[in-house]
């Protein structure tokens, strides 16, 4: 698979994993029930299937943690965010803090694109924010940081 269609491969992954964790949100059920129907009922292209499978289980076990490493950046308490600011939020921060291969950036930079598909009116400028503050508090990211600015 050559470079461009990768990065397509693994948006579109990120997407269907916004779908998930907005499913999982909403009605409870158990993680690999949902991973289960994603990966049978829907018409998955050419997404990067281990890529949908890690970051998705990796949310789903680790929520209450990625919460913490973004309540203290919100305006208002978490339990009161739009379901989908709080799947990309955990997505997000899933990536930043675990996904070490994937660019600062362009996790930041896909969060918002799906802000901006799937979220409310300015939500995608609301997730930016955290989502950079929560990334600066990464160590490895900030090296990364301070690696890009020279």
């Amino acid at each position: 698979m050559r470079l461009g269609e990768a990065k397509r491969a693994r948006a579109r992954a990120r997407r269907r994993v916004l779908q998930a964790l907005y499913q999982w949100q909403l009605t409870g059920h158990e993680p690999v029930a949902i991973e289960r129907q994603f990966l049978g009922d829907h018409r998955l292209g050419r997404m990067d299937l281990e890529f949908f499978s890690e970051v998705f289980r990796g949310v789903t076990a680790q929520a209450e943690t990625l919460d913490q490493a973004f309540d203290a950046y919100l305006d208002r308490p978490a339990r009161t965010l739009d379901p989908v600011e709080l799947a990309l939020l955990r997505l997000g921060s899933y990536e930043l803090r675990e996904r070490l291969d994937v660019p600062y950036r362009v996790c930041i930079d896909q969060a918002v694109e799906l802000a901006k598909s799937f979220g409310a009116e300015q939500s995608h400028r609301y997730i930016n924010g955290v989502l950079d503050r929560v990334g600066q508090a990464v160590p490895l990211r900030r090296a990364e940081l301070d690696a890009q600015r020279g």
